[in-house]
């Protein structure tokens, strides 16, 4: 799923390319992917772009006439933007928005229909479809601890839970929890000052360093992200299972559960524990490795 840094370029070219442009055609190409009816899509069309926001990992067009355009890629779901008058690609093109630069086409890989699109009323509709997690780089430390330790939850439930941050999702939080020397199942509240300070920097340094980094990518194809995934080779950890830690040259280890998995360094975030995997370690049960140096 794509997460702040991506949403936050997406909505910087989106910015740079349509801030006062008119919405000439909205076209829906599958019904599932247009969750509300009033105003109907086709009250966008006429209307100029006045700004673009991000609201969690949600991309927000502003709209003339105070209409709200809201595309949450989810997982699979993608921004493509091409000349006025291309074609769109295929069976995976959900949603088609026609401006007289271009055309933003909104795309999905796979069978899943997940990705959305609302048109709200108003900026109190918007508001409501907030889930409330603070923006980490505009929070101070005593806003960061409180959102951490309001609830106790591991690490890195905690630090994807949108109600409590923003835009932190699987790939980022595997980095930040690297970064931070921190294990991803250490419980909030058992939390000591200087690891949740340790935790708060790095968040803000990892989330700062790829925004800037994907930025830099989108200005070198044009003004427009082309590349957006969540598994990166400059990535420490996130997607790298078996792959030396850039730290400690320890093979990155994995949790798997459910359609997710969780990337850390057993050396450098647990003190060399692994970690239980609930599929193996239930499976071997007694041979299950504890140590990182059990490892063959």
């Amino acid at each position: 799923m794509p997460e702040l840094p991506d949403v936050a370029v997406y909505v910087e070219s989106l910015a740079a390319k349509l801030r006062g442009a008119t919405l000439r055609r909205a076209r829906v190409l599958n019904p599932f992917v247009l969750r509300t009816a009033v105003p109907p899509i086709g009250s966008a069309e006429g209307r100029t772009v006045e700004g673009a926001e991000r609201l969690g990992k949600r991309i927000v067009l502003a709209l003339s006439g105070g209409l709200f355009l809201v595309i949450h890629l989810m997982i699979a779901g993608r921004l493509k933007w091409l000349p006025a008058g291309a074609k769109p690609p295929g069976k995976v093109s959900l949603a088609v928005f026609e401006f007289d630069a271009g055309t933003l086409v909104l795309t999905e890989q796979g069978s899943k229909r997940r990705a959305s699109v609302h048109l709200l009323p108003d900026r109190a509709a918007l508001a409501a479809m907030d889930p409330g997690g603070i923006d980490v780089a505009a929070a101070d430390l005593a806003a960061f601890t409180a959102r951490l330790q309001s609830e106790n939850h591991t690490l890195k439930r905690a630090l994807t839970n949108p109600r409590l941050f923003s835009g932190i999702g699987n790939a980022y939080g595997d980095e930040v929890l690297h970064r931070a020397r921190l294990s991803p199942v250490s419980l909030t509240r058992s939390l000591e000052p200087e690891a949740i300070a340790r935790l708060f920097d790095a968040t803000r340094a990892v989330m700062g360093e790829w925004t800037g980094r994907l930025r830099s990518e989108a200005a070198s194809t044009g003004g427009w992200p082309e590349k957006v995934t969540a598994f990166r080779p400059e990535m420490a950890v996130h997607g790298r299972y078996g792959q030396p830690c850039p730290v400690c040259a320890s093979p990155v280890q994995r949790i798997v559960y459910a359609d997710n998995e969780t990337n850390y360094c057993a050396r450098c975030q647990t003190g060399g524990r692994l970690l239980a995997d609930r599929a193996l370690s239930t499976l071997l049960r007694k041979s299950w490795p504890k140590h990182i140096d059990d490892l063959d």
